[in-house]
This record gives C-alpha cells, structure tokens and sequence, in this order.
C-alpha cells in the first residue's frame, strides 16, 4: 500500500491519543465526587487496601509504553523524543483492537553518563519506569537495544508485581511460533524434527529461538551479523552463547542448506535464491525485516515454481504477515482482566496456540472484503490470522487469562464467566475497519 508523506504527516498533526473522561462532570455534585471533598474517600480506601486501586483508579486497564527511543523501528537510536509517534501508535492500537488504554511514557536520561545519547543504562530505564508504575496495570517496553533490553525487562518483571512485556522481545516470538506450529500441521512434520535457521540475534532473534525451543524445537542455529553462532567464536555475548551450536556451517547460506525453516529478523536482501532452492523440500520461509524482507516472496515464488512452501513477511501487502498486533493488545487484555503478576511463558504460548488455532477456523466475511485479493482459508497462504478479525478478542484475551490462573500468575477466578464478559464486550465494540 502507497501513502504519502504528506497524508502521514496530516494524519499526525496534534498526535494520536488524548484523554477520554471515562464520567460525565455535569453540575456541583458532580464536580463534589470527582473531586474535593468526594475524592478523599477512594483515597482513604486504598490507603487501607492497596488492592483499591484496581476498583477507584484507572490502573486496571492502563499500560505504560515505556521507550529509551534506543531501537526506534529500523530507524535505529533518535533518542526518547523521536520516539513518541511510534509509542502513540502502539497506544492506538492497545485501545483498536484490545480495548486496553495504553500511555506513551518517552524516558530521557536514561543513557550511561546520564545523557541523552550513548548506550542504554539499564539501572536507569528500570528506576524511571519503577518510579511511574503505580499508576498503570502493566508496562509494555518498546524500541529499547539489545542487550540492555533483556537486564530491564527480567529486573522489571523481578521488581514490579504487574505485567511487564518487552513487544520487541516477545510479541514476534509469539506470532512467529503460530505460524511454525501451522507450518508443522500443513507440512505433517513435528517441531520437535524440524531444522530452523534464524537469522538475527538481536532482542526478537534470542526470544524467537527460546519460544520455539520452548515448545519443543531443538535444531536451531542462531546466525547474527558474523555468521553462525557457534561455540568456536570468541566474540558472543552471554544471551548468544546460550543457543551457540556445535557446527562446521560459518554463514547463513550455509547453515540453510536442508533446512526445513527460514526465521528472519534482521537485514534486507540477505538470503539469495539459490540458498533457498537448498533447503528441504516444503520449506517455510519467514522474512520478517522490514520494510523489506531478507528475501522479497517474488524471488521465492521464482526459484520454488510448482513446489509446496509457506511464505511469510512482516509486510501488510503479502499473505501470512508476521504482526504483533496479533499479539500484545490480548497479551494485555487477559492479562489485565485476571490481574496478573507477570506475563510469563506459559501465557506467551497460550496467545501462540490461540492464534494458530483460529487461523484453522473459517474467516469471517468483513474479514474477507478487505483482502480481496487473497484467499483467506487456512493452507499455505494463510497460516495467521488477520489483524481485522475481531475473534482475536475474545480466543487470545482467554486462553492468556486462563494460562495466567493456571500457571499461578493470578488468583483463580470463574473463566466460564470471563469467556461470556469477552464475549458481550466484544459484541458491542466498533469493527476495526474502514
């Protein structure tokens, strides 16, 4: 899809979020409970009980987008500031399609020596974003480096006793193991004999490789910028060495010969034809860099003709778009809604499941009008569901909920009924389409 910079541009003037009062202010008694002398209640009510802030605040559905502007997109470090289109984006979409209110929150200072450039200090993220917690229900963390993004998403996560989700991190892993458990139904292949290659060893590459490991992979070679992450190398950090192979493959050429799974997250026109005519028969590709893939599908189309394969880009133009807006709004809204702790594995593949699962169900037809030009039916073209399909809500909100009770991140609680409030929640929300 075209736009211009000029309707970008447009589209932006003034910013995309704004305060919504959630009660009407209408007269003097009104103006009494918002505030002076009403409002002195609810605040002595959760001085007695902390857990009050969930019933008299806004806690329970806001989330923080916290960003050191350190990884902005592909666009790299442009500071905190630069930052702030992107992190009202992420807040539109919370509100889109989970329902959840999401705040942007730009922290400055908070590099080594205290400026506004350099590194990431990770003390310093994780201080800025202990020191706002109380106000939200849970902190999404966005476009912060590797590595010092991995220190302040687990000292965060230790700290704080509400969901803490670096999107970066974990949002393509979750969408990215959906389409590989889809890709293993079509292909009749289990992932536990599947040979992966991933390609980028930054924030998304590590999580990719620990979910899939996760959930029962176990020949994957992690390739960073240097070639193969292998045990002979001398320059990996301590996030690499944990999935370091023993190997005689040195580039990712190499390492794809015989695969049967291409992961991609790093860098465009990487792979070359001829390196995928060398991977097994029935490959799935997944070019995930955007805005252009690490092998564009045309390429793919060329060198596979006739032959099965699955292909997927991070792209909303081609078919099996690896999006994380799939995956963070319901991470968050079931999350939230049970009042859990943390969002922890469990609850990661449960999204996972979820989403492959509806892939496999028939697609809605409001859905289907606007991709007309793609066959929405699962197989090899669509292996995800679509962002539009308003069934996310309901089945990824549930089975994170249901995981988080049952895993122990949230007291239990009556799921029969929660599914039934989705449910009528999602019945009355406006259809996320033009």
């Amino acid at each position: 899809m075209n736009i211009s910079r000029e309707s970008v541009l447009e589209y932006h003037l003034g910013g995309k979020v704004g305060l919504r009062m959630t009660k009407q202010l209408k007269g003097l008694e009104a103006l009494c409970r918002a505030y002076t002398p009403g409002v002195a209640i609810p605040v002595k009510e959760i001085h007695a009980d902390r857990q009050n802030l969930y019933n008299y605040t806004s806690k329970g559905n806001l989330v923080a987008v916290v960003s050191d502007g350190t990884a902005i997109l592909g666009l790299g470090d442009l500071g905190a500031e630069a930052s702030i289109p992107v992190m009202e984006g992420k807040a539109v979409l919370f509100k889109a399609f989970g329902d959840v209110d999401g705040w942007p929150v730009p922290v400055n200072h908070c590099r080594i020596g205290g400026g506004n450039t350099g590194k990431t200090d990770p003390q310093r993220v994780i201080d800025a974003t202990c020191a706002i917690a109380p106000m939200y229900g849970g902190i999404n963390l966005e476009d912060i480096a590797a590595p010092a993004c991995f220190e302040i998403e687990d000292k965060l996560d230790e700290l704080l006793d509400i969901p803490v989700f670096h999107d970066d991190q974990w949002g393509t892993a979750v969408i990215t193991l959906a389409g590989v458990m889809n890709y293993c139904k079509l292909s009749g292949r289990k992932i536990g004999d599947i040979r992966m290659v991933v390609n980028g060893a930054g924030a998304a590459g590590i999580r990719i490789t620990e979910m899939i490991k996760a959930a029962g992979g176990r020949n994957i070679m992690l390739c960073d910028s240097k070639g193969v992450v292998k045990l002979s190398r001398k320059d990996l950090n301590s996030q690499k060495m944990l999935h370091a192979v023993d190997t005689k493959a040195n580039t990712v050429g190499e390492a794809l010969k015989g695969a049967n799974v291409f992961i991609g997250v790093s860098v465009a026109n990487c792979i070359k034809p001829e390196e995928v005519a060398a991977m097994d028969n029935y490959p799935a590709i997944f070019a995930m860099s955007n805005p252009d893939p690490e092998i564009r599908p045309e390429h793919v189309a060329q060198v596979m003709g006739s032959k099965p394969y699955v292909m997927a880009t991070g792209r909303s133009d081609y078919p099996n778009q690896i999006n994380n807006v799939l995956g963070f709004p319901f991470l968050f809204r079931g999350a939230l809604d049970v009042r859990a702790r943390t969002i922890n594995l469990e609850m990661k593949q449960a999204a996972s499941k979820a989403l492959a699962d509806l892939a496999s169900q028939p697609v809605p037809d409001y859905v289907k009008a606007i991709y007309p030009d793609q066959t929405l039916s699962f197989g090899n073209g669509y292996i995800i569901p679509k962002p539009f399909d308003m069934r996310l809500f309901v089945e990824v909100s549930y089975a994170v909920a249901e995981a988080a009770v049952k895993s122990g991140a949230a007291k239990a609680v009556d799921l029969k009924q929660y599914r039934l409030d989705l449910e009528k929640r999602n019945a009355t929300r406006e259809k996320v389409v033009s």
